[in-house]
Order: structure tokens, then C-alpha cells, then sequence
């Protein structure tokens, strides 16, 4: 059989690419190595009734293209996190505090107004849809985030909040994130600092976000179990190899699959300048635990759930009542691979006790995102001179090939995976 299209990866841009497509009119195909669909985003049920999100779980005001998806599906947005009660944490090997890091002086207070407002300013100069027009372009992206803290006469308690903030993002130290990249990421969704959790995280969907692929893969045809080989990509047709060795014919391919998995896939019939360009993309290596808890407990102390922490553990927040996620940063993954298996969870779990006091889990789940076969990563991990050297292709087509994908927006998330994924299929309807 011969589709018009066929998506490889079922994960959001998948899902919401091939949905698209159908509604297009085009017959269309998913294809999918998992046994399930959702890709970064899953989710598991407790006896309950509750649901827990094991993957990606919030988005913010500006992640418009998600939040219309939301919309259209018939699911409910509600606040996240933000508006918990209680002081965020800091956790060092040395201390815990709340409300500030107990490191943070007045005069860090003042260095931190400065350069936040430096950055905010700087990032108003570049355009995140072409980064690479700006005329200081190459010495933004070879430029380190911390180097450019201190040119720019940050204090070291400054540097010190910056890194412990990104590293609760799970997104590399900003020791080897390039300035152009995180510039580009904050004209993406412009706001008051350089990463405020009410714009970009302030917002869930109440049903949860894994039901948004669900609901997606219930108006599409998927075949699960299903890795893909080889892709051969022709204007007079295409074709996909399955690891099985079955070959499927089709029209046009869209690669929704993250960048670490695509290496994996032999494609013939497209530019070497649009692979070297996805080949050169990188991911952050992270892990992700989710924990239940019979009620929220942090609040016993006055603390809202939220943390950034040195520990194994980058940060937590409460994902709904009584639920607290946690993320394991790149440069902290090997160590957790390093704890023997059995001990993995007690040992995070403790972290979690030093913060918020004790209290017994239902259930806990962790997620090797940065080693599981399918995803290889987490968000895009832009290392200094990767924003250039990726260039211009990044995000484009060349059809009969397209590509989605949280890796091909400006910084990945949920929003770039719907956002890629319903601009894919506009592009291949519109080419017919």
C-alpha cells in the first residue's frame, strides 16, 4: 500500500503533523518504535485516580500553537506550579534555604537587576526566527552564558544563581551554553528576566499532557512497534524500511523523530547540508522522577514544592496535588547512573527529604531520558558555535522530506513539537 504521507515518530509533532495531514484530506501513515505513543510526554495512573506525568508536563503564555491544540481537542488549561503557596528552595551540599540562596548577598541582589536587565535588552536584538542575521552573530554564539555574566560584571553569587537555575532546567551548564542560543530562546517568549517560570511554565493541562498525544492518536493511523531503517526520499516517491526489513512506499516522509534517533536512520535523497545540519544538533542528556504522595507535605514548612538544587537532583516542582517532579541534570546523569540500580530512587528520594522533611511515597518513577534508544536527550543542548554551525537549514524542509519536532524550534518544549509539527503539514498540504 502507498500513503500520501508517512510521519515517522509519534511523539507531539508526529501526532499533531499527522492530524493535520488527515484533516488535509492526505491518507497518512505514523509510524512508531515504541509501543505506545507520546514520545517525551507519558503518563501513569495511580489507584486513586490521579494522574502522573512522566514526561513533559507545562507550558507557558506564549506557547501559543500548543495551547490552540489544547483548545481544539476539547482539554482544559489550568495554572501550574506558579501558583502554589510557599517560599521556592535552594539546596547546596552545605545548606538549604528558602525564599533566597542563603549565598545571595544585597550586593548580588543589585549585579543580578544589572545584568538581567543587560540581557533582556540584548535579547531584544535578535530574532529568534534568524539568529543568524545578527551582525555580532558569531561572537554571541562562540560567547559562553557564565563569560558573558562576567564581561558584563555579574558577581560570582550572580553566575552562581544563573547556573543553578539552568541546571534545574536540565538544559547543560552555562559553562557550554552559547549567549546567541539563549538569546534566541528568550526573543522567543519575551518576558521581564532571562527565564521566568510564569511565562514559560505557568500553565498545564489539567487533563494531563500526556492526553493530548492520546487524544492526537485516536484521530490518526499508527503502527506501533515499528522502528525505522532507512528512508530513500524521491520526487517521483519515497520509500521507509522498517528494522524488520518491510518496506512501506509513500509520497512524502515527515521525520518527526528527535535528532539522536534520526543518526540511526540511513536517509538517501537529501541534501548533505540539511543532514549535516540535523547531524549536528545535540541534546541535553537528562533524566526525569515523578513521585506521589498522599498530600502535599512541602507546604507543612511553608515551601511550595519548588527547588533548585547542587545535588544529584537540578530541581522540583509540584506537578498537581500531592505529585513533585524532579530533573536530573546533564552533568549530573552520570552520577546517577553511577548509583547501583536499586538504589537510585531512595537515594534522589533523600534529597527530596533534606528539602521538604519526611513522608512516605505511593509511587515513584524515573525516566532515563538521556539514555533511552528513543529519545536520546532532552531539550536541544546548543554548545557555543552550534547556533552557527547548525545555520540557517535548521527547522526547513526540503520536500518530499520534512522535518518536526521539539528540536527544531528555537527551544524545543512541548510548544516546539506542536508548533513544528502543524507547520510541517501546512508546508506538505500546501505542496500537495
Amino acid at each position: 500500500m502507498t500513503y500520501d504521507v508517512i510521519v515517522l515518530g509519534a511523539g507531539l509533532a508526529g501526532l499533531s503533523c499527522a492530524r493535520d495531514l488527515m484533516l488535509g484530506g492526505a491518507d497518512v501513515l505514523v509510524v512508531e518504535a515504541r509501543d505506545r505513543v507520546g514520545g517525551r510526554v507519558d503518563q501513569a495512573t495511580l489507584p486513586d485516580g490521579r494522574l502522573v506525568q512522566l514526561g513533559g508536563e507545562v507550558v507557558g503564555r506564549g506557547h501559543t500553537a500548543y495551547l490552540g491544540l489544547v483548545s481544539e481537542l476539547g482539554l482544559s488549561l489550568v495554572p501550574s506550579y506558579v501558583a502554589e503557596p510557599g517560599e521556592i528552595v535552594y539546596s547546596t551540599a552545605s545548606s538549604v534555604s528558602a525564599g533566597r540562596p542563603g549565598w545571595f548577598t544585597p550586593a548580588d541582589v543589585a549585579s543580578d537587576e544589572k545584568v538581567t536587565a543587560a540581557f533582556v535588552a540584548l535579547a531584544k536584538t535578535v530574532d529568534p526566527d534568524d539568529p543568524w542575521s545578527h551582525p555580532d552573530a558569531d561572537r554571541l554564539d562562540r560567547l559562553p552564558v557564565s563569560a558573558w555574566l562576567r564581561e558584563a560584571g555579574a558577581t560570582e553569587g550572580v553566575v552562581r544563581l544563573w547556573e543553578i537555575g539552568q541546571l534545574g532546567l536540565a538544559g547543560g551548564s552555562y559553562d557550554r551554553i552559547s549567549l546567541l542560543s539563549e538569546l534566541r530562546k528568550s526573543a522567543a517568549v519575551p518576558s521581564a528576566g532571562h527565564y521566568e517560570y510564569d511565562d514559560w511554565e505557568g500553565l498545564r493541562v489539567a487533563e494531563g499532557s500526556a492526553t493530548v498525544a492520546l487524544r492526537l492518536a485516536a484521530s490518526v493511523q499508527v503502527r506501533a512497534g515499528a522502528p525505522v531503517a532507512a528512508v530513500r526520499i524521491a520526487p517521483s516517491g519515497c520509500t521507509v524500511t522498517l528494522a524488520s526489513g518491510e518496506e512501506l512506499t509513500t509520497s512524502a516522509v515527515v521525520s518527526a523523530l528527535p535528532v539522536g534517533p534520526l543518526r540511526g536512520v540511513h536517509v538517501d535523497g537529501v541534501s548533505s547540508a540539511r543532514l549535516s545540519s540535523l547531524h549536528r544538533q545535540r541534546n541535553a542528556l537528562a533524566a526525569k522522577l515523578a513521585v506521589a504522595y498522599p498530600r502535599p507535605f512541602w507546604r507543612d514548612l511553608g515551601r511550595n514544592g519548588l527547588s533548585e538544587c547542587e545535588g544529584v537532583l537540578g530541581s522540583t516542582w509540584p506537578q498537581s496535588e500531592g505529585v513533585l517532579s524532579a530533573l536530573i541534570p546533564p552533568e549530573r546523569y552520570a552520577v546517577l547512573l553511577g548509583i547501583p540500580p536499586r538504589l537510585r530512587i531512595s537515594e534522589l528520594l533523600a534529597e527530596v527529604t533534606r528539602m521538604y522533611g519526611p513522608a512516605e511515597p505511593i509511587a515513584a518513577y524515573l525516566r532515563f531520558w538521556g539514555t533511552d534508544p528513543w529519545t536520546q536527550g532532552y531539550v536541544t543542548q546548543w554548545a557555543p558555535g552550534d547556533v552557527m554551525a547548525v545555520g540557517p537549514p535548521h527547522g526547513t524542509h526540503e520536500p518530499p522530506f520534512y522535518v518536526c519536532g521539539s528540536d527544531q524550534w528555537v527551544a524545543g518544549y512541548m510548544e516546539g513539537a506542536v508548533r513544528t509539527g502543524r507547520t510541517a503539514a501546512r508546508e506538505a498540504l500546501r505542496r500537495g
